[in-house]
C-alpha cells in the first residue's frame, strides 16, 4: 500500500489527478500529511467524503508510536523508541545545545556494517525504512518536543543513510520542501560511515545539505580494524569522494572522530590526522566513547582528551571537542533497542 507521507508533492498531483481530482487536491493533501501530520484520513476535512473513503482504503500514512522514552538528567538529551505498525522499532534523540534542539534520526532498522563501537552495528541489519517512515519519525519528534521547536536534523541515528539512499534523499527533500517540513537544507547534516558512492550522489544532487564522515581513525589499516566499511572503500578512496563532494557542492565536510583509548587516541594519530586535514576542507569534532554493555571500548582519559586535541590544532584550527550525550540513558546508537531486546 503506498505511503502518502513519503511523496513528493508532484507525485502527489500525479496521483490525485490519475484519480481525476483536479491538481489542487495535492496541495491540500500535503498540508494535512506534513504540516498538520494527521494520521487519519477523516480528519482531511476539506477533501470530498468520497475521496477520503478512498485514499483511506487504497493509501496509507505511516505511523510511530512511542513505547519508550529516556531523558538524561545531565545533558536534557532525549531517547524515544518508536515502533512501526509491522512491530519493528527504532531510535530518535533529541540533542540541546545553547537553546537549540537537535533531531538525531534513524534510517534503517540495525545496520549491516558492524562498527565495532556501535550497538547498532551488534544487531545486526533488520530492514530499511521508507521515505515515509522517516519523515513520520521527524514528526513524531516534533510532537513529542511540541510546543518547543525541532531546529536541527542529524541523520546519523540506527543505520547508515547511504546504504539507503533513495528513500534517505526523499525524505531529506520533503524535509526541506516549503510544502513539506519546512525545515532549511543548511540545518540537515547526513552521516556515514564511509558509504563512497553515497557521497558521491550526493555531490551531483545540487542542495546544501552538510555531510558528516565518521572517520575514527587516520589511517587504512587503524580505520579497517574498527570500521569493516574501510575494507570495502579504503580511506584514500573515501578521501577522494569527501574532496569531490566540496568541490561540487562549496560545503566543508565534518570528520568525526570518536577517542578510544588505546586505539586511535596517540599523539602520532593525532599528527595524523591533522595531515590529513590538510586535504580536505574541513572541521573535525572529537567525541569521547559513549560507552556501551560489554563493550570492548573505553574512553580515553580526560588528559589524554586533552592531548589529542591540542596536537590536532597545530595543523587543523576548526576542531571542536564535543561532549557525549546522554550516557546515563544509553544514548550511543542503538543501545536503548538493544536494552530492551535484552530485558
Amino acid at each position: 500500500m503506498t505511503d502518502l507521507r513519503g511523496l513528493a508533492l508532484d507525485e502527489l498531483e500525479h496521483l490525485l489527478t490519475s484519480l481525476g481530482e483536479p491538481r489542487y487536491r495535492a496541495a491540500q493533501v500535503a498540508e494535512w500529511i506534513f504540516k498538520h501530520a494527521v494520521a487519519d484520513f477523516d480528519a482531511m476535512t476539506n477533501l470530498p467524503k468520497a475521496l477520503r473513503r478512498r485514499l483511506a482504503t487504497e493509501y496509507g500514512l505511516s505511523s510511530a508510536r512511542p513505547v519508550g522514552h529516556l531523558r538524561s538528567s545531565i545533558d536534557g538529551t532525549e531517547k524515544l523508541l518508536l515502533e512501526f505498525a509491522d512491530g519493528t522499532q527504532i531510535e530518535a534523540v533529541v540533542l540541546r545545545d545553547d537553546g537549540r534542539a537537535t533531531g538525531c534520526v534513524s534510517t534503517q532498522v540495525g545496520c549491516r556494517f558492524g562498527c565495532t563501537f556501535c550497538a547498532t552495528g551488534a544487531m545486526g541489519f533488520v530492514r530499511d525504512l521508507t521515505a515515509g517512515e522517516i519523515v513520520e519519525e521527524i514528526l513524531a519528534l516534533r510532537r513529542h518536543l511540541a510546543p518547543e521547536r525541532l531546529d536541527n536534523l542529524v541523520f546519523m541515528g540506527m543505520g547508515e543513510p547511504f546504504d539507503n539512499y533513495d528513500a534517505t534523499l526523499a525524505a531529506v527533500k520533503i524535509a526541506n520542501a516549503p510544502w513539506g517540513l519546512g525545515i532549511g537544507a543548511r540545518r540537515m547534516t547526513i552521516s556515514t560511515a564511509g558509504h563512497v558512492p553515497g557521497i558521491r550522489r550526493l555531490a551531483g544532487e545540487g542542495m546544501q545539505v552538510n555531510l558528516a564522515v565518521s572517520l575514527n581513525a587516520p589511517d587504512q589499516d587503524s580505520r579497517a580494524r574498527i570500521m569493516p566499511i574501510a575494507k570495502i572503500y579504503p580511506l584514500p578512496l573515501l578521501l577522494e569522494a569527501v574532496r569531490e563532494f566540496t568541490r561540487a557542492t562549496g560545503r566543508m565536510v565534518t570528520f568525526e572522530y570518536v577517542l578510544l583509548e588505546g586505539v586511535n587516541d596517540s599523539p602520532e594519530a593525532a599528527d595524523r590526522l591533522g595531515d590529513l586535514t590538510q586535504e580536505v576542507p574541513c572541521k573535525v569534532n572529537l567525541i569521547c566513547y559513549n560507552s556501551i554493555e560489554d563493550a570492548i571500548y573505553s574512553a580515553p582519559p580526560d588528559d589524554v582528551v586533552r592531548r589529542f586535541l591540542s596536537r590536532l590544532r597545530r595543523c587543523c584550527p576548526t576542531v571542536v571537542r564535543r561532549m557525549s550525550r546522554g550516557s546515563d540513558i544509553a544514548a550511543g546508537c542503538g543501545q536503548l533497542c538493544v536494552r530492551r531486546d535484552r530485558t
